[in-house]
C-alpha cells in the first residue's frame, strides 16, 4: 500500500514540464506551450492541488498497492482524462511499483468518433484496450420511450468492464467520479431512493471479483474541467445520455451549483459530513443497538460504582 510516511504527495514533482516519455512516433504537442508565464503558475498550482488531493484519497483509503495493475476507464470525458493523467504523474514519484493500463469501451453509439482515442493514448505512450461491445442497441431497444436510458446503460457498462479486468489480470479499477459526483449521488439516493448511502472511495463489486476505486474523490469538478481544457484533452461527448432532458441527476447537479453559489465552502462542507458519520445520531437499526440503550445504560452504571468504590478504598 502506498505507506503515507513515504508518500507525500508535496513531494511530487510538479513542473509543468514534467511529461511521461513518450512512444516513437507521437505528434501530441505540448498542449502548455501557449501559456505565458502567469499562467502556467496557475496551472502549476492546479496541477499540484490535484496531484495532492488524489494522493490523499489513495493513502486515506488505501487505494493502490505493491505490484497492483490498474485498469483506468477511460471515457473520453474530463474526469477519465484528468484521472489517467494524475495517476501516470504519481507513478514517476510512488514509493511502490504499480501499472497502469487504459481501457475504453466502444458502445457503437452513432457517430462515435473511433480514431479520437487510439490517437491520443498512442501519443501518450501507454498500455491500453478498446473493448467493443453493442451496448447502444441494447439500452435503446429495452428502455421505454421517454424514460432516460442511465440505469441499464451503467449496468451494461458495468459488467463489459469488471469482466474485462479480470482478462487483462487487474486488481484494481479506477473510475473517475470527483466529490461533486459523490455528493449528487447522495442527495439521488435521499430523494428518489429513499436510502442514505453515496459513491464509495473504495468498493467491493457485488461478485466479490473486483476492487473499484475512485481515486479523483477529493477534487472538485471545476478544478477538474478546468485542468482539461488547459491540457486540451481530445473530449468526446456522451449523445447517449448527455442530451436527455430533465435527468434527476442534472436537476440534482443545479441545486447543488446553486447552493455554492449562495454559501461559498457548503459542497466541500457537505462532503466531511460524508466521511464523519454517527450511526447513533441517524435511524438504521442495523448500525447501531438502539433496543440495547437500557443495558448500555446499566452497564455504565455499574462501572461508575465501581469507580466510586475504588475511589474510597484508595
Amino acid at each position: 500500500m502506498l505507506n503515507p510516511m513515504t508518500f507525500d504527495p508535496r513531494h511530487l514533482d510538479v513542473r509543468s514540464d514534467a511529461v511521461v516519455p513518450e512512444s516513437p512516433g507521437s505528434v501530441r504537442s505540448d498542449p502548455l506551450a501557449e501559456l505565458d508565464a502567469k499562467q502556467k503558475r496557475e496551472f502549476n498550482k492546479l496541477q499540484k492541488r490535484l496531484r495532492r488531493q488524489v494522493g490523499h484519497a489513495i493513502i486515506d483509503y488505501g487505494m493502490i498497492h505493491e505490484g497492483d495493475r490498474v485498469m483506468v476507464c477511460l471515457s473520453g470525458g474530463k474526469d477519465s482524462y484528468t484521472l489517467l493523467e494524475i495517476l501516470r504523474n504519481l507513478q514517476r514519484n510512488a514509493p511502490v511499483n504499480f501499472s497502469l493500463v487504459a481501457v475504453n469501451l466502444d458502445q457503437k453509439q452513432p457517430g462515435f468518433p473511433e480514431h479520437v482515442l487510439p490517437a491520443y493514448l498512442d501519443s501518450i505512450g501507454i498500455e491500453y484496450y478498446i473493448l467493443e461491445r453493442d451496448t447502444y442497441s441494447v439500452v435503446k431497444e429495452k428502455t421505454p420511450e421517454g424514460k432516460t436510458t442511465c440505469a441499464l446503460c451503467s449496468r451494461l457498462r458495468r459488467g463489459s468492464l469488471y469482466g474485462f479486468a479480470e482478462e487483462i489480470g487487474a486488481t484494481k479499477v479506477a473510475l473517475g467520479h470527483h466529490r461533486e459526483d459523490i455528493l449528487e449521488t447522495l442527495f439521488l439516493n435521499m430523494f428518489y431512493g429513499g436510502s442514505l448511502k453515496a459513491m464509495p472511495p473504495k468498493l467491493l463489486s457485488d461478485d466479490g471479483k473486483n476492487i473499484l476505486i475512485r481515486p479523483l474523490a477529493y477534487c472538485r469538478e471545476a478544478d477538474i474541467a478546468e485542468f482539461a481544457r488547459l491540457m486540451d484533452f481530445p473530449i468526446i461527448p456522451c449523445n447517449l445520455c448527455g442530451s436527455q432532458p430533465n435527468l434527476q441527476r442534472q436537476i440534482v447537479k443545479e441545486m447543488l451549483a446553486e447552493w455554492e453559489a449562495k454559501h461559498p465552502g457548503r459542497l466541500e462542507t457537505m462532503f466531511k459530513a460524508v466521511t464523519n458519520v454517527a450511526p447513533s445520531q441517524l435511524a438504521d437499526r442495523d448500525l447501531f443497538d438502539f433496543a440495547g440503550l437500557e443495558e448500555e445504560r446499566s452497564r455504565r452504571r455499574a462501572n461508575r460504582i465501581d469507580a466510586l468504590e475504588l475511589g474510597r478504598h484508595a
